[in-house]
């Protein structure tokens, strides 16, 4: 199985190395130095090797905000060998704890576990269903029963997580982060208003509920 990964590490040199170490193995690698980036670009890849000394923001936090957008493994490569600090990582979400130094053969075969543990090949669907809902992801469309849904791009982007998470909340983080790119930027507000849009369009009251303090869910009406 070949990985793209996401290195966030701050010192050149153990980057590198890591790089290096992936790309003998048949994986490719981007690498950032700051946890604010990891934030950002974690959607460009498949699994996330973490280190928790992380210039502008501790890893664990980094880790914390992760869990709030992604399901991807993340995997920390760290010097802090305290028990405090592995309790704490994995109990925060953490895939796996590796204390550095680490053979790279060693680190490749975790990756490789952990890989096949959270089964990272698995396909989706470009059609959804969600009772009479449907959505043509290819195509972009929607259809409510014998009603087709003019949705604006950021509507169809709306309704489509959702309805990936038919049944579960899909917290505000979640939404903010595959909407606009960012999960903790200040544009709550747009988001409320496309979700009144949205509701609007969709004329189906209990669709969409509210979970009040985490996010959204969407039920088959």
């Amino acid at each position: 199985m070949t990985l793209q990964l996401l290195i966030v590490e701050d010192d050149d040199a153990v980057a590198t190395a890591l790089v290096d170490a992936v790309a003998a193995a048949g994986h490719t690698a981007i690498c950032v130095a700051r946890g604010a980036d990891a934030l950002l670009r974690h959607r460009e890849a498949q699994m996330i090797l973490l280190d928790l000394g992380l210039p502008d923001m501790d890893g664990l936090e980094v880790l914390r905000k992760l869990r709030l957008i992604t399901s991807s493994p993340i995997v920390i490569l760290s010097a802090r060998d305290d028990e405090r600090s592995v309790v704490r990582g994995l109990r925060q979400g953490a895939d796996d704890y590796l204390v550095k130094p680490i053979g790279l053969t060693v680190l490749l075969a975790r990756i490789e576990a952990v890989a096949r543990r959270s089964r990272l090949s698995s396909s989706s669907s470009s059609e959804l269903q969600v009772g009479e809902l449907r959505i043509d992801l290819d195509k972009r469309t929607a259809g409510l029963g014998e009603r087709s849904l003019n949705l604006t791009a950021k509507e169809f982007d709306l309704l489509s997580l959702l309805a990936q998470h038919a049944g579960s909340v899909v917290t505000r983080e979640q939404i903010l982060d595959a909407l606009w790119g960012d999960a903790f930027i200040a544009v709550s507000r747009s988001l409320d208003v496309h979700l009144t849009g949205l509701r609007a369009k969709l004329d189906s009251p209990g669709m969409i509920i509210n979970v009040r303090g985490v996010g959204y869910r969407i039920e088959a009406p």
